[in-house]
């Protein structure tokens, strides 16, 4: 039988498993098994996992470090929205090596069709320093209240490889796969929305990211940043978005989008007007796309005052940055 040290990662013998997707940590690892697990568990062992992402989450300590692993071999099915206010807490889907887009991951977390109005999404992050890598966030839930699949208003919280998707209220003003009101949260090699479900209507952006400011109390997009992520649509109305805030003060300081792809399904009723738009021009911060690619998509990555675009310009006339030609 082999020996297990979760203090210094998981290891057999002192040597590490799982592809060195777990780090040492100071704190302790709880596991989550939907299938094989039960939440009268422990969670500190694969024998002992717990059966619900809520459930590890309560075995949790604030800035303790703590790990929580998730088997992806099954969806983890929540019945209420978790609310995430611990500190320095990490989440990691197990199911090989992660997807370099976060695209498919073996580990989900989902909400189904629930009635407590402060259901408002699957998970709902306001702790410090929390990390989430290689597992994908659905949210199918059909409550009017429920108008996201992830409410991100942490600080310096980091997505890594995770995927975000919303199959309900695709007509619903401002439902999103992922609410942005955090400070200094960073996504990397995510993606968000989906090619088959179109999405929008007139007046409707239904963006995949919102931005709208205090939509959480007290908390705003601040600081934050998207690098190498995928951005999916199929665009009902060219009201769609793949990213909108309608309030002058929906950044603060600055956002970046590095290196975004933007992708209106071949088979969408409409082509979004714009890929990142604002209701108003913003007063309090500046949105700069660097390298952005986009296809199926906007004749524009932005046209609203305050985003900025700077990389590569396909075009012969310069008029659309980033926005993707067909081969002659």
């Amino acid at each position: 039988m082999s020996f297990t040290n979760f203090a210094n990662g998981v290891a057999s013998f002192g040597v590490p498993v799982m592809g060195g997707l777990v780090p040492a940590t100071f704190g302790d690892v709880y596991f989550v098994d939907y299938n094989a697990g039960s939440d009268d568990n422990t969670g500190t062992s694969m024998e002992t996992a717990v059966k619900t992402l809520s459930k590890a989450y309560d075995l949790c300590t604030t800035n303790n470090n703590d790990i929580v692993l998730i088997n992806g071999y099954s969806q983890v099915v929540e019945t209420a929205m978790i609310t995430w206010e611990k500190n320095r807490c990490h989440v990691i889907g197990l199911n090989g090596p992660f997807s370099p887009m976060g695209y498919g991951s073996g580990a989900r977390v989902s909400l189904g069709v629930t009635t407590a109005a402060t259901d408002t999404a699957t998970l709902r992050v306001t702790g410090v320093r929390n990390t989430f890598s290689g597992i994908k966030f659905e949210n199918s839930n059909t409550l009017a209240t429920c108008l996201h699949c992830v409410e991100d208003g942490g600080e310096y919280t980091r997505w890594f490889n995770c995927e975000f998707y919303k199959s309900t209220l695709l007509t619903t003003n401002l439902t999103a796969e992922v609410l942005c009101n955090g400070d200094s949260s960073q996504w990397i090699n995510c993606t968000f929305g989906d090619l088959v479900n179109q999405r929008g209507a007139s007046g409707v952006e239904r963006p995949n990211v919102k931005l709208d400011r205090e939509t959480i109390t007290g908390k705003v997009c601040r600081d934050c940043a998207f690098i190498d992520c995928l951005f999916l649509q199929k665009a009902a109305h060219i009201d769609a978005r793949f990213a909108y805030g309608h309030n002058a003060t929906d950044v603060e300081r600055r956002l970046l989008f590095i290196r975004p792809i933007f992708i209106n399904a071949k088979l969408a009723a409409a082509t979004p007007a714009q890929s990142i738009a604002l209701g108003a021009a913003q007063t309090e911060g500046y949105v700069l796309v660097i390298d952005p690619a986009s296809v199926g998509s906007a004749t524009a990555i932005s046209t609203t005052t305050g985003v900025y675009v700077n990389g590569y310009t396909p075009d012969a006339t310069g008029a659309a940055a980033g926005i993707a030609i067909q081969a002659a």
